[in-house]
């Protein structure tokens, strides 16, 4: 038994032929939507990408931008198809496309979803990228006389300025590391002497952080050195007082941005994979509307359209039954090489 059987005359099959050629333009311009998604996420990816520890987080974007191309192509293809369905010798040339065309369909929505779930599941090894990328950005920030580092400066300050953001997990990650070159210390000075001398890697540590770290909000003026010091502040108290520095760590700003971002990217990508499955079931009315006409010889008599010629399970089973039949084959035909092979 068909699975959802519904009878057709030719004003029906009409206005189902151009209900489903517009919804195909809407997918058309669906794929475009995603495609620029794509492009617009592998830009914000690429503004940072000096804070990030491998080039695999641009996989997605790049299938989303793959994507996008093929719906464009699919969507298009089926357009054509709904177009020429209205004219039966135009149509009869598409019959023998229409099963494989219908198979990559499903095969794409598929597709789909799987974009889908890698947009949603991505935050995960962004964490691990960023949190590696970041470390040795902060490292470089001082090498601003070093070839491929120099920029990395205003790259970090920038970033730490857009997000209201600091320092890798939170502001205390400057205070591990040398963030001034020594290019801009002297060496003569005693203070400068006993920091240098007062860790075993022989850097000048301090408990200071960028300017970019400064919160512009606070009315009180920015205390970039000295942070932990409350003896050096008039009435200031470290552990009590709202700092005003960005508390925030750049890690969890930039992850919070991406996540953001492709949990909407993701979202869109579901809305597209329903509009393709409505736009592909629609196209299968299409088709078997045309092939059951009562009369071919007349275009204006009844026929039938369905989904699956077969009930779920019924069709479930004959895909299993071809599939052991194509395997005991294949298994069959390697016998006979060997046999062949031996008798030789």
């Amino acid at each position: 038994m068909a699975l959802m059987k519904v009878k057709f005359d030719l004003k029906k099959r009409v206005k189902l032929a151009q209900f489903v050629w517009l919804m195909y333009w809407f997918s058309v311009m669906a794929g475009v939507l995603v495609f620029s998604m794509g492009l617009f996420f592998k830009i914000e990816l690429r503004k940072r990408s000096e804070m990030m520890d491998n080039n695999e987080s641009h996989f997605v974007p790049n299938l989303l931008i793959g994507v996008g191309l093929l719906a464009c192509g699919i969507n298009a293809m089926g357009g054509k198809i709904c177009y020429d369905s209205l004219d039966p010798s135009k149509f009869s040339r598409w019959k023998p496309m229409l099963k494989p065309f219908l198979v990559s369909c499903v095969a794409f929505n598929c597709l789909l979803v799987l974009t889908a779930l890698l947009c949603f599941l991505m935050r995960i090894p962004l964490q691990f990228t960023l949190a590696e990328g970041l470390k040795n950005a902060l490292k470089f920030y001082k090498d601003t006389d070093t070839p491929g580092r120099c920029y990395m400066k205003r790259t970090l300050d920038q970033m730490q300025m857009e997000f209201r953001c600091c320092g890798n997990n939170n502001f205390r990650d400057w205070f591990e590391i040398q963030w001034v070159s020594n290019r801009y210390l002297d060496f003569s000075a005693k203070e400068v002497k006993d920091r240098i001398g007062s860790n075993v890697d022989g850097k000048y540590l301090m408990d200071a952080v960028p300017f970019s770290c400064c919160n512009p909000g606070s009315p009180r003026p920015c205390i970039q050195y000295q942070v932990t010091n409350n003896t050096a502040h008039y009435s200031y108290d470290h552990h009590t007082e709202d700092l005003n520095i960005w508390k925030r760590g750049c890690r969890d700003a930039l992850i919070s941005y991406y996540g953001g971002m492709m949990n909407s990217i993701g979202a869109l990508v579901l809305l597209v994979t329903i509009l393709e499955v409505i736009v592909m079931i629609g196209l299968q009315y299409v088709n078997t509307s045309l092939s059951n006409l009562a009369n071919p010889e007349d275009p204006e008599c009844e026929s039938e359209g369905w989904i699956l010629e077969k009930t779920v399970k019924e069709t479930f089973t004959d895909i299993m039954d071809k599939m052991k039949a194509m395997s005991k084959g294949n298994a069959v035909d390697e016998a006979g090489v060997d046999g062949v092979a031996t008798g030789s």
